[in-house]
């Protein structure tokens, strides 16, 4: 009983860190780009950090290096708070412009090249290939829901429902057209199916156009 209490608790107070590094990482967003500011505008100056060297990787100097870096780093995780944390319909759109912020990332942090945020967007095309249709199959699904009216999975619901009501009454009517041969628990059950009026009558038939066959007569 207490495991069951402390379970909605212990989630909410996850929640609530969560939330809260999420909501202290938003409101430090300025102050994280403008830490360029304190780097050395020196074109040999390097930073040492935790045994990795890091210079100006191409850029005049570490100041200016820094300041491009942070432009792309800030918006990306931002956009990442931003998309875990968001509850509309349309919030796989924002894995786009995400996609967009760590291509370039990358590119910087990685490119030997002179010239920066070039072909990176090529790089996006197979995300907007998978992502637009995506968001668009769902923004017609709600579309049709809840302006239109037309719910499809209550639709789709109602047809199995349908199907399933016609597989009944078609196996019903095929239980009908078989011959009437059902299994007797007792002897009494047999001869008051077998002596019924309808039975009688069938045997009497039956026997009569046997006889005439036989005698060849035509009444």
């Amino acid at each position: 009983m207490k495991k069951f209490e402390s379970s909605p608790k212990a989630k909410a107070r996850k929640r609530f860190v969560i939330e809260t590094f999420a909501v202290f990482f938003i409101i430090i967003s300025p102050f994280i780009f403008k830490s360029h500011q304190y780097l050395s505008v020196d074109p040999d100056a390097t930073i040492n950090f935790f045994g990795f060297v890091i210079d100006r990787n191409g850029f005049v100097d570490l100041n200016t290096y820094a300041w491009f870096l942070l432009g792309k780093f800030v918006p990306f995780y931002l956009l990442v708070i931003w998309f875990f944390t968001c509850k509309h319909w349309w919030y796989h759109i924002l894995l786009i412009p995400m996609m967009m912020y760590a291509f370039q990332i990358f590119e910087v942090l990685y490119s030997e090249d002179n010239i920066v945020d070039t072909d990176n967007i090529w790089w996006l095309i197979p995300v907007c290939m998978v992502v637009i249709p995506f968001v668009y199959l769902i923004r017609v699904k709600l579309y049709d829901k809840h302006v239109h009216g037309i719910d499809l999975e209550a639709m789709e619901a109602e047809l199995h429902a349908l199907k399933q009501k016609q597989s009944k009454v078609t196996q019903v009517k095929e239980y009908e057209e078989l011959p009437q041969t059902v299994e007797y628990r007792s002897l009494s059950e047999w001869l008051n199916q077998k002596l019924s009026t309808g039975n009688l009558e069938f045997m009497f038939r039956q026997f009569q156009n046997n006889v005439r066959n036989w005698l060849h007569l035509k009444f």
